[in-house]
């Protein structure tokens, strides 16, 4: 037989000490990858989208639709890539969330969104203020969820514990956004008293401009004396109720009118704006004799586009730990009420561990049908096509998800084809004995070698058309289809390489044994 492409590879690999420093070297790098790949549960999807917020003070719903909403929709909807557009009216303010295509370059679609903006801000009629654009990724979506509770501190005092505590998880490497839900900031209110200020002859409107003129800071220029200069900074900024009492807010009979005469200052918590409370559950057993519910306060953290969930809240977690000694007092609380790291890792291994079994389950048939060493061969085959899988996985920028381990799992009874059939073959010709043993793996290779190439090609061919799906399903499921592509080339390249070296030192081996060779 005249020895084909498949043939001269195997010849190249089949009995040379090269073989096994490859096998190792691509193991190596298999594994090394899967510790480079983040982990997240559900893969990126890229959708760009945002809020466009436009003010308009003193307008109804209906002028706020009729005026800037309509307008500014057909404007955003002759934008390339919008999708979709979703207006709304309210008093004062009017709000369109502009959804691009997916997979729409989201730089691209931003930059056309702000062109258009500047562009038509003639239409706006007099009074209206300038959009505010606050775009939307699915990396905004927190990763971690931290609540801090306690028995002997209110929300405000534990809010302020938040801040501090979201000031130190900023530092944290690849921490994008921080939010604090529940609990309350600190307020200095103005209770304006009505009566002294009619007797007075002070307005409300005066007041706030007068608050608003003594609350500023700004450097005024400079001198110099000698070898010096001196900057001159005038003003300052209010920092207590005493500051606030103090303005000068009018002239009454030729004597100032200050602000404590007219009305009362309050240093304190604002009035609440979302609450959080912290309570346990029948689920905890340990705590069931305690139903009451405590004033909590929660902290949201998202990460960086493209980076490990998992990595990052054990960062977070290990500081958060640190700074129980520290800044949080041993009285309050904190509990982790969302990991999606955690949960990320936990289904990722749960995939890996089902991914362990598949490829032990077709071993054991292997080993039925040709014996422990043509099992072997195949024990060993699959792991080196999804090690190097794995380290495509990381070149193309892909993370270890539901999907991408999927699409393994899915393809472990398909990639063991390529070298069940050259093994097989290997096999069956070494019982044979017509030919010598290198010679009859040559010959078992270039027998079945064309047609596992056009099988490979075939399945690849049926599959690979799932990844230009259209719509939000299309990036979604598309690490599926070109993960299995690439596990099938790449097992036919380990088909190809270390297969024959495998079957000729082990299947070859053992029959050798048999026939009383050795």
């Amino acid at each position: 037989m005249q020895e084909g492409i498949s043939g001269k590879i195997a010849n190249l690999f089949i009995n040379s000490k090269l073989t096994i420093l490859l096998m190792v070297g691509l193991m190596a790098i298999g594994v090394y990858s899967s510790t480079l790949i983040p982990r997240e549960e559900e893969p990126q999807i890229v959708v760009p989208m945002a809020d466009v917020m436009i003010g308009y003070p003193g307008a109804s719903p209906k002028e706020v639709e009729s005026r800037v909403i309509v307008p500014l929709e057909k404007v955003l909807a002759n934008i390339n890539g919008v999708e979709h557009l979703h207006g709304s009216a309210m008093n004062g303010m009017g709000m369109i969330i502009v959804q691009f295509y997916v997979g729409e370059d989201v730089e691209r679609s931003y930059l056309n969104l702000y062109d258009a903006l500047m562009k038509n801000k003639h239409l706006f009629p007099e009074g209206v203020m300038e959009p505010i654009v606050k775009t939307r990724a699915i990396d905004d979506v927190p990763m971690l969820g931290l609540t801090l509770w306690s028995e002997n501190y209110g929300d405000f005092e534990i809010r302020e514990m938040a801040e501090e505590l979201v000031t130190e998880i900023k530092k944290v490497d690849d921490v994008s956004v921080t939010n604090i839900i529940g609990g309350r900031n600190r307020e200095l209110r103005v209770v304006l008293d009505k009566d002294k200020m009619s007797e007075s002859g002070i307005d409300a409107l005066g007041i706030i401009e007068m608050i608003k003129a003594n609350n500023k800071s700004s450097q005024s220029g400079s001198f110099d004396s000698g070898d010096e200069e001196f900057l001159v900074t005038t003003g300052q900024f209010l920092r207590s109720a005493e500051d606030v009492g103090n303005i000068v807010v009018g002239v009454n009979d030729n004597m100032p009118v200050y602000l404590n005469q007219i009305a009362r200052i309050e240093d304190g918590p604002e009035v609440p704006s979302s609450y959080v409370s912290f309570g346990y559950g029948s689920g905890q057993a340990e705590h069931e004799a305690d139903p009451s519910e405590y004033p909590a306060v929660t902290i949201s953290v998202a990460k960086v586009k493209g980076t490990d969930a998992m990595k990052i809240s054990e960062k977070i977690l290990d500081r958060v730990d640190v700074l129980k000694r520290t800044l949080i007092p041993d009285d309050v609380n904190v509990e982790v009420s969302r990991n999606y790291g955690e949960t990320a890792s936990h289904k990722v291994g749960e995939l890996l561990l089902h991914l362990g079994v598949a490829i032990l389950a077709v071993t054991i048939l292997v080993m039925f049908a040709m014996g422990w060493r043509g099992g072997l061969v195949v024990f060993f085959s699959v792991p080196l096509t999804f090690a190097l899988t794995l380290f495509s996985y990381y070149l193309l920028g892909y993370t270890l998800n539901r999907i991408t381990l999927f699409a393994l799992v899915f393809v472990v009874g398909i990639v063991v084809d390529d070298s069940i059939i050259i093994a097989e073959n290997m096999h069956r010709h070494f019982k044979m004995k017509r030919l010598p043993f290198k010679q009859a793996a040559i010959y078992a290779i270039n027998e079945v070698g064309n047609p596992t190439i056009l099988a490979t090609f075939t399945v690849i061919a049926a599959i690979l058309p799932m990844a230009f799906v259209s719509g939000m399903m299309g990036p979604y499921m598309s690490p599926m289809p070109i993960g299995a592509s690439i596990a099938m080339i790449l097992s036919l390249f380990i088909a190809l390489t270390v297969t024959p070296y495998l079957g000729f030192v082990g299947i070859g081996g053992d029959v050798f044994h048999q026939i009383g060779g050795g």
